[in-house]
């Protein structure tokens, strides 16, 4: 299924952390995204093999995704015209670092999102909702 036109993957990082935390909060949320889609979703994300001469490279998606930049507010902005919009999206907060998963998972509970610190979020979803809700961020850089 060749839908590159119509599709995208974006990801979003808080320009406030370091690029060692935005690495590992990025894999993680493109994990959950990934991992969270439903069937339909998953055949949209057109995941292909790439054949070299040598040897394969499996599983990438011929989509584009593009790394942007914002802040907090504008990452929790986009969070929710994501969700309003119903892009498949995750994401990924300073509760989901250190300690134990299970400390993690109580720090992630016990945060309300005006006081949450998002580290990235990353969405998949038609390119006419997406860049709409994130023309105005700055590539990561």
């Amino acid at each position: 299924m060749d839908n590159a036109d119509a599709y995208k993957f974006v990801v979003i990082v808080n320009k406030k952390i370091e690029s060692g935390k935005a690495l590992n909060a990025v894999a993680h949320a493109c994990l959950g995204l990934v991992n969270s889609a439903t069937p339909e979703e998953k055949e949209k994300m057109n995941f292909i093999d790439y054949e070299g001469k040598d040897t394969n490279h499996k599983s990438i998606s011929a989509l584009s995704l593009i790394v942007l930049r914002g802040s907090n507010g504008e990452i929790k902005k986009a969070r929710k015209q994501f969700q309003e919009q119903k892009v498949h999206f995750t994401d990924f907060t300073v509760t989901m670092t250190g300690d134990t998963y299970k400390e993690q998972l109580a720090k992630t509970k016990e945060t309300s999102d005006e006081n949450m610190e998002y580290f990235c979020i990353v969405a998949f979803g038609e390119k006419d909702i997406i860049n709409p809700i994130t023309k105005k961020f700055s590539l990561w850089h």
